[in-house]
């Protein structure tokens, strides 16, 4: 299991990352993993993979668990697409309807878990 992020710690990444225009790739690694490690205390359970590529994966939601092959309920976008989406500074169906979330499978809509408040 990954290392737990500190609350300081990713609260310091996520502001690196909104006060700059090209932050820096181990601020956003951070980011991205603090943000996905609060949805999964959010949303415990494994019907739901949420994947931000390179940076991170977390299975969430409960329901029925996924072993094996691709699951089906994903989620993937990249890192600043999930940091808006995870943070209020873009809404969920808005980054959705523009084709910057790739979403599939019946539980694969976040809108009810986002934002979250780091």
């Amino acid at each position: 299991m990954a290392r737990k992020i500190s609350t300081d710690d990713g609260r310091a990444a996520l502001a690196a990352v909104r006060g700059a225009e090209k932050p820096a790739r181990p601020d956003v690694a951070t980011a991205v993993r603090y943000l996905l490690q609060l949805l999964a205390e959010k949303a415990p359970g494994n019907s739901v993979e949420v994947r931000v590529p390179p940076f991170g994966a977390v299975q969430v939601v409960e329901g029925p668990r996924h072993t094996r092959g691709t699951p089906p309920n994903v989620v993937e976008m990249d890192a600043a697409t999930w940091i808006a989406v995870a943070t209020g500074a873009e809404p969920w169906v808005d980054a959705a309807a523009s084709g910057r979330v790739h979403a599939s499978g019946t539980r694969a809509d976040l809108a009810d878990l986002l934002p979250l408040r780091p």
